[in-house]
Order: structure tokens, then sequence, then C-alpha cells
């Protein structure tokens, strides 16, 4: 009995050990908690982070949106653009495709490349607005142009099928090409055929 007894004792040791070393990986709740309710908006955000990953807290996207709406109300555009995937995907709130268009807008007009792609999508597929293959270019083109390799492979798309755009092989060619440089496979394998093909 007195052995089992030791036993438990190293195993709970080890466990909070364990628990205490996992902890000082993570922003400490309390201070992130204070200055969120303070209203600064990168804590909010940070916060938000905290709630959706479940660190340092137990997992709970309905807390992460409210977090990353105090922050995105305040103009904060990457808590407005993970409002947005939050909409887009249904997590803690009712999934609406308007909501997260709305939000993905408001990043993008910020110039965030991650926002203006997930735009872009949207106005590609009617996915919360009116399909708009012209809007849809015009996104895709702002990320693009600040390496986002998937917008980059996409606008190659729409210029090899001639949607939005018109149809030009050689500056699709171009787009996949960037794509590659960026590390997108199917940008590569899509650049190879067309260099086979003579563009």
């Amino acid at each position: 009995m007195n052995k089992l007894l030791k036993r438990m004792m190293v195993v709970l040791l080890s466990l909070g050990l364990a628990q205490a070393v996992w902890a000082d990986n993570v922003p400490d709740f309390k201070e992130t908690l204070q200055a969120a309710e303070q209203g600064d908006a990168q804590a909010q955000f940070n916060l938000g982070k905290m709630y959706a990953k479940g660190q340092g807290i137990r997992q709970d996207d309905a807390q992460a949106v409210q977090w990353y709406r105090k922050a995105a109300e305040q103009g904060y555009a990457q808590a407005q653009y993970n409002l947005g995937n939050m909409y887009a995907n249904g997590q803690g709130v009712r999934q609406d495709y308007a909501q997260a268009v709305q939000w993905f807008g408001k990043a993008a007009e910020q110039g965030l490349a991650n926002a203006q792609y997930n735009l872009g999508v949207a106005y590609a597929n009617g996915q919360g607005v009116h399909q708009d293959l012209v809007q849809a270019e015009q996104w895709y083109r702002k990320a693009a142009e600040q390496g986002f390799a998937e917008a980059q492979y996409n606008l190659g798309v729409m210029y090899a099928k001639g949607e939005g755009v018109r149809q030009n092989y050689k500056i699709a060619n171009e787009w996949f090409g960037k794509a590659c440089d960026n590390g997108f496979q199917p940008g590569c394998d899509t650049y190879r055929k067309f260099n086979q093909a003579g563009y």
C-alpha cells in the first residue's frame, strides 16, 4: 500500500510539473483578460485566439467570437479576418457568409492579404455576395501582389479561362510561375504544363 501511495505521488507530481511547464509557454491568461477588459484590441484579439485554440483555457468558440468581435470593432484587421472565418465556418456563431464577407472586407481594405484572398473567393463563388468575377479578380490581384500564392494561382486560372478578365495564357502562366515560386505546388504543376505547351 505504501509503495502504491509513493507511485501515485510521483505520477501526480510529474503531472503537476508538466502542467507548470506547459503553462509557462502560454501567454498569461489573467493578464491578457485584464488588458482585454480594459479595451486593449491586441489583448482582445489574443484572448480570442486563446479561446479558439484552447491555449491556457478551455476551448470555446463562442468566447473566441466575442473577443474577436471586440477587437474587430476597434479596427484590428487580424481580428476582423478571424471573425470572418468564424462566420464562414459556423464556429461559435451560425454560419453566415454575408457576415463573413463583411468582416473579410474590413480586413481586406486594411491590406490583409489572406482577407483579400478570401474576399476574392467569395466573389468568385457567390458566397455571401452576388457572384462577380471582376471583383474576384481585383481582390485576388491585391493579395497576389503581396505574394499570396493561392491568390496568384487563382488569378492565373482566371486568365487561363478568361473569367473576369480577357483570356491570356501568357499572363496566366506568369501568375502560375509566381505561385510556384511561393511554394504552391498546383502553381508549379500548371506552370510546367503551360511551358510544355509553349506559353
